[in-house]
């Protein structure tokens, strides 16, 4: 199994696809890497020979922000909206979705299972 970036990527996949597999990584990051890189997207990713391993390798590190680093910019910059204490950091804070998304119905990624409110039906009045 090759590793690219410290990270293992399927072998049995065509290699535009395994380097998806990369956080940070998607379709058009992926073809332009091997484009740079001067190899066939089309190649599987168990037939590449050590050489455009290290030329992947090379292309994703010169130019690209991938896995840790790239996930603690992202908490850096969620952390920085809670210590501003924008609305989007409110919204990160509480769990809920930051992009005004409705949240009367629907929102059940961010907020959750349902919590069921008791003694609710049976007050008249």
């Amino acid at each position: 199994m090759p590793r690219i970036a410290g990270i293992d990527i399927p072998e049995r996949k065509k290699i535009r696809y395994s380097l998806r597999y990369i956080h940070g990584i998607g379709p058009k990051f992926a073809d332009d890497i091997l484009a740079e890189a001067g190899v066939d997207p089309d190649k599987k990713a168990g037939d590449l020979n050590e050489q455009e391993v290290s030329l992947i390798a090379a292309a994703i590190d010169n130019g690209y922000i991938v896995e840790g680093a790239l996930r603690r910019q992202v908490q850096q910059n969620v952390q920085r909206l809670r210590d501003i204490r924008s609305y989007r950091g409110d919204r990160h804070r509480r769990g809920l979705p930051t992009r005004g998304q409705r949240t009367k119905c629907n929102a059940r990624t961010r907020k959750g299972r349902k919590k069921t409110v008791a003694g609710k039906k049976g007050v008249k009045g």
